[in-house]
């Protein structure tokens, strides 16, 4: 009976979070609307942004290397010509606004509306600016190939896990110029210090730990970020983010482990937040309260003195590729040989 309960709750939910993204598009404004060059077989990323404009020359770069084959993009209120940087683009889509980042679930409202507007059907990546996906094999085989195997294999959603990288000095120091790879200034990360636990209600498992964690919540571990996510779905235009990329409703989308004691596929995501841009970024974001819990984080961040801090220990190890990851425990080629 309380199973029963919990699936029609979760329906509900489910149909709540679709009629509330159909409310916020109202919110977004187009910019540079080319949808109509979508291919039916185009792999589509899906990103929310705000003053990222020194970031966009790489991140576009990168994807369009990995295979994407359109970008929508969603400009909260840019004042750094980012909107119009990506409106000159010929594979990107733009929509802009100036309402709540926060009430519109941070971001996910507009970005839930675009996927259920322009992504059924399609193989759907959602990232921010900072995160670069890595996979097995991914500098060898296109995320193409990644997709024809889950799609061969009844695959529907692919996980991977936010990996937090970070300079060899204090973040103020980790120059970066338009078009560097972020990767070559932040080329540490933490190979463990992570916590797992299933999250009985959505499905999915709920990761924290690493360098944000130990630096500036080491006394309040709860309050650390989530490092699961699942950016990577053959979209549905019934399928919904319950919280970020964290989670997904239908709950079956949140089943990117093996519950019987193998491994799934699974890959990481690069995160490149701590630039020397990230002082700058800590106190905008503290000021303005438009993230998660009041911006808690960002305070955090802001109050610990966010361009002085260090991150590197004795401990941390050094980026390589996707096999390191793998054999650190970090991702998983499962069976995709």
């Amino acid at each position: 009976m309380v199973s029963v309960l919990r699936t029609y709750r979760l329906r509900l939910e489910r149909k709540r979070r679709l009629l509330r993204a159909a409310r916020k598009s109202r919110e977004l404004r187009p910019v540079a609307d080319r949808t109509a060059r979508i291919r039916r077989d185009d792999l589509l990323l899906f990103c929310t942004l705000r003053n990222e404009r020194v970031r966009l020359p790489f991140f576009l770069a990168y994807y369009r290397a990995l295979g994407i084959g359109h970008f929508l993009f969603v400009d909260n209120g840019s004042t750094d010509g980012s909107g119009g940087y990506l409106a000159g683009q010929p594979d990107c889509s733009v929509w802009t606004t100036g309402a709540s980042y926060k009430r519109a679930r941070f971001g996910m409202d507009w970005i839930t509306w675009l996927q259920r507007r322009h992504g059924h059907g399609h193989w759907t990546l959602v990232v921010d600016v900072d995160e670069f996906f890595v996979y097995p094999f991914c500098e060898t085989r296109p995320l193409r190939a990644l997709t024809d195997w889950l799609d061969a294999s009844s695959i529907r959603s692919f996980g991977a896990m936010l990996l937090d990288l970070y300079p060899d000095g204090p973040v103020a120091e980790a120059r970066y110029r338009a078009g560097d790879n972020p990767v070559d200034s932040l080329p540490w990360f933490d190979s463990g210090n992570y916590t797992i636990r299933p999250n009985p209600v959505y499905r999915n498992l709920w990761i924290q730990g690493g360098p944000r964690a130990r630096v500036f919540f080491p006394h309040r571990p709860a309050h650390a970020p989530a490092l699961n996510k699942i950016p990577l779905v053959r979209w549905h235009r019934s399928y919904v983010y319950a919280s970020s990329t964290h989670m997904l409703l239908p709950r079956g989308l949140n089943l990117v482990y093996d519950e019987w004691g193998g491994e799934k596929a699974s890959g990481c995501l690069l995160h490149t937040k701590f630039l020397d841009t990230f002082a700058d970024k800590a106190a905008e974001e503290s000021a303005r309260r438009e993230h998660y819990a009041a911006s808690r984080e960002y305070r955090a961040y802001d109050r610990a003195g966010a361009g002085t801090l260090g991150f590197r220990t004795p401990w941390s190890e050094r980026y390589e590729d996707w096999r390191q990851l793998e054999s650190l425990g970090l991702i998983s080629r499962g069976n995709w040989a």
